[in-house]
C-alpha cells in the first residue's frame, strides 16, 4: 500500500519542484536561476489529493499503487496516479507563477468540458478546484490519461503522406470547433463557478443547437483570463463594437506538435486528443485565423545531396515544418470554410494609413532594423552556441556544462571589450567580478 504521508517528508523531493531544467544567469534584467525555481515550486498536500481522487473515482486510497511526477511545462506540472485497477488518470498543479491563476483554471476545466461535449477529441476532468481553498491545498485538475503517443516524440519521422492524414484530420476537428457560435467574446466558465469569482452571471449560451436549457445553465461567457489578450481586446469601446460585426469562434491557443496524442496501433496516425487548454478563448474570427497563404508545395533546395549532416537536418526539419503549412492550408480549404474565410480579413488593403514618416524617420528606421537584425543573429549564434532556449532554459544534466561555457564566452566578451578605450579598466574589473 502506498502511505501518502510518507511522500511528505522530503519537501525538496521533485514532486513539489521542478527538475526538467535550469536557467543560465543573462543579464541584470533577466531572473536568475534561484528565482526561476522559486517561481515553478508548488508544495501541496499529497493525502488530500489522494482523498481527492478517491472521491471522484469512487474508490478507496488504498486502492492508488503509484504516484509519480510525469511532465513538467511552463506553468504546470503533471503527476501520474495508478489505481489498482490498471486504470490511469493525471493530476495537474499550476506554478504558483501561472496567473490570474484562479481564472485560468476554472475557464480551462468548462472549456475542455464544452468542447468534450460537442464530440471534440478532448480530455475528459474528474474533478478540479480554481482555488487552493482544499484539503489538496493548491489548484488542481484531475483529468484522464491518454496513452498514446505524443507527437513530438515521432515529429522528426513523418513521412508526407502522414503529414497529409493528420492535416486533413486536424482540419475536420477545428471545422467542428469553429462552427459553434458564440454569442460573445470572451472565457468559457461555468455559470457557477463564474457567479462565486466575480459575483457576474456572464453571458449564456443560449443559442446551441441541444439541450438549449442544460447549455444556459452549465455554460457562460465571462472575462477573457489571459493578461495580454485582456488589455488589448478591451482597450476601447469601438474596438468592442467592430468585433459585433464578425462571428466569434473558439480554436486552441497554442497548437503545436506536443499538445497532439496520436495513436499508431492500426498502422496510420490516428489523433487521440487535443492537450492543453490554457487560456483558450472565445473571439472574433479574424483573430483566431492565421494559415501560410504560400501554396507552392516546398522542396529540397538544389545540392541538398551534397550537404553536410547538420545542414541535411537542418534543411529536413524546415521543410518538414513547410509541408505541414501546405497541407494545413489545402486541408483547411477543403474542410474548414470558416476558417478560410477568415483569412480574407488579411487579404484588403484596407484604409490608407493616416501617420506618414519622413525619409529621414525611414531611414532612421531602418537603421535601428539592422542593428536589431544584427543583435539578433548575435544572440541566436550564442543560444546555440551555449545550447539554452528561451528564458535561457537548458536541459537540467546539461546545466553545469552550458554555464561553464557561457562564462567562458562571457569572460572572453568582456576581455574584448577592455581593450577599446571607451571601457575602462574599472568597468572592466566590475564585471569580471559578476
Amino acid at each position: 500500500m502506498l502511505e501518502p504521508q510518507s511522500l511528505m517528508i522530503d519537501l525538496e523531493s521533485e514532486l513539489f519542484n521542478y527538475t526538467a531544467g535550469r536557467f543560465l544567469y543573462a543579464s541584470c534584467i533577466f531572473a536568475n536561476d534561484a528565482r526561476h525555481l522559486r517561481e515553478r515550486t508548488r508544495v501541496f498536500n499529497i493525502p488530500g489529493l489522494f482523498n481527492t481522487n478517491a472521491k471522484a473515482m469512487n474508490c478507496g486510497t488504498e486502492q492508488i499503487v503509484d504516484f509519480r511526477k510525469l511532465a513538467e511545462g511552463g506553468f504546470n506540472r503533471i503527476f501520474l496516479i495508478t489505481l489498482d485497477t490498471e486504470f490511469q488518470l493525471v493530476a495537474r498543479i499550476p506554478y504558483p507563477l501561472l496567473v490570474p491563476k484562479t481564472y485560468a483554471v476554472a475557464s480551462e476545466v468548462a472549456t475542455m468540458d464544452f468542447l468534450r461535449s460537442k464530440g471534440l477529441p478532448i480530455l475528459k476532468v474528474y474533478a478540479y478546484s480554481s482555488t487552493s481553498n482544499n484539503e489538496v491545498k493548491t489548484e488542481y485538475i484531475l483529468m484522464e490519461y491518454v496513452k498514446g503517443t505524443n507527437l513530438s516524440q515521432i515529429w522528426s519521422d513523418l513521412k508526407e503522406d502522414e503529414i497529409i492524414s493528420l492535416m486533413d484530420q486536424l482540419a475536420k476537428v477545428e471545422s467542428t470547433m469553429m462552427s459553434i457560435s458564440f454569442p460573445a467574446g470572451g472565457s468559457i466558465y461555468y455559470a457557477r463557478d463564474l457567479k462565486e469569482l466575480s459575483g457576474n452571471e456572464g453571458i449564456p449560451l443560449d443559442n446551441q443547437a441541444e439541450s438549449i436549457a442544460f447549455e444556459k445553465e452549465r455554460f457562460c461567457i465571462g472575462p477573457i483570463e489571459q493578461l495580454k489578450m485582456k488589455s488589448v481586446l478591451f482597450a476601447g469601446a469601438e474596438k468592442e463594437l467592430a468585433y459585433l460585426n464578425h462571428a466569434f469562434c473558439i480554436r486552441h491557443p497554442d497548437l503545436t506538435d506536443s499538445k497532439l496524442r496520436v495513436s499508431t496501433d492500426s498502422g496510420c496516425l490516428q489523433i487521440l486528443s487535443m492537450l492543453n487548454w490554457q487560456h483558450a478563448a472565445v473571439l472574433p474570427l479574424f483573430l483566431h485565423a492565421g494559415v501560410s497563404r504560400k501554396m507552392v508545395k516546398p522542396e529540397l533546395p538544389d545540392g541538398f545531396d551534397k550537404s553536410s549532416e547538420k545542414d541535411e537536418d537542418r534543411e529536413g526539419e524546415l521543410l518538414r515544418r513547410r509541408l505541414v503549412h501546405y497541407h494545413y492550408n489545402l486541408s483547411t480549404a477543403t474542410h474548414n470554410r470558416i476558417h478560410h474565410k477568415g483569412l480574407g480579413y488579411f487579404a484588403t488593403d484596407g484604409a490608407t494609413c493616416p501617420v506618414v514618416f519622413t525619409e529621414k524617420e525611414i531611414a532612421a528606421a531602418e537603421e535601428l532594423w539592422q542593428a536589431l537584425a544584427n543583435a539578433e543573429r548575435g544572440e541566436r549564434w550564442l543560444r546555440d552556441f551555449v545550447g539554452y532556449g528561451e528564458e535561457t532554459w537548458v536541459p537540467a544534466a546539461h546545466y553545469e556544462a552550458a554555464k561553464a561555457i557561457g562564462q567562458e564566452v562571457k569572460r572572453r566578451t568582456f576581455k574584448a571589450c577592455a581593450e577599446d578605450e571607451e571601457m575602462t579598466k574599472e568597468t572592466y574589473a566590475v564585471t569580471e567580478a559578476n
